[in-house]
């Protein structure tokens, strides 16, 4: 049976909740060591067991990693290719707060090749938001993302460092967004983004390409993302 606390809530759940605050809050961050099963179980006083459900709910929802013989750690933060997520929800299924710091925004009419790949003309005016993502404090990503100015006219004034870009697409302006094609590859940082993610120049970035698509098939964002690869996990899961 599993034990319950004063407010009906499972007494693992609660254990569960304590660790998750400390990670949103940045008290924990990746790689940082978590309380093992007798600290949780001592601290918490609850038996081992139930400490142990804790962690192993944990684990399995990718927030925290086991290493046999060295502990519990928080985990780095995984990119799930198998489901079209947007920063604020992959955060929020890890118990996160997302945060977002503007690097740059605008409107470019110089962009042909992306343009292109939007079925836009050369001459086209995108309107580009220049993110850097966090997990707790630390930067993992720097995303750029390029719209139509014409069909979203007003975007660049949306509030986008707290709030989603595809929930704002879907509220403000009735887009459905459906499925994306990606293309993904290594490369290495350059002063600016080095900068940004707080890594040194040169490092290895995980690269991504990634055009969305609405539920009507018509593509409507680019995203350029740069990702700090010493910090993600690729999850791809293969159906046959």
């Amino acid at each position: 049976m599993t034990p319950i606390d004063r407010n009906g809530q499972p007494t693992y759940k609660r254990i569960q909740n304590v660790i998750r605050r400390r990670i949103e809050t940045g008290k924990l961050m990746p790689g940082d060591v978590v309380d093992s099963e007798r600290e949780l179980a001592k601290l918490h006083k609850v038996s081992l067991m139930t400490a142990r459900h804790a962690l192993a709910d944990l684990a399995r929802e990718g927030i925290v990693e086991r290493r046999r013989g060295a502990g519990t750690y928080v985990a780095p933060p995984k990119i799930h290719f198998n489901k079209l997520m947007s920063y604020t929800e992959q955060m929020a299924s890890r118990g996160l707060v997302p945060q977002s710091n503007i690097v740059s925004s605008g409107v470019l009419d110089d962009e042909p090749d992306i343009a292109a790949r939007l079925s836009l003309s050369a001459a086209s005016h995108l309107t580009m938001i220049e993110r850097v993502r966090k997990a707790g404090d630390e930067p993992f990503a720097l995303e750029s993302c390029y719209l139509s100015a014409q069909e979203f006219p007003g975007l660049i004034a949306a509030s986008l460092e707290r709030g989603s870009l595809f929930s704002t697409l879907e509220n403000r302006y009735g887009v459905e967004l459906a499925y994306a094609d990606e293309e993904i590859d290594v490369t290495a940082a350059d002063l600016k983004t080095a900068e940004l993610l707080a890594v040194p120049r040169g490092s290895p970035l995980l690269r991504m390409r990634q055009l969305i698509y609405t539920n009507k098939g018509k593509a409507i964002i680019y995203v350029l993302g740069l990702y700090r690869s010493g910090r993600h996990t690729l999850l791809i899961r293969r159906f046959r």
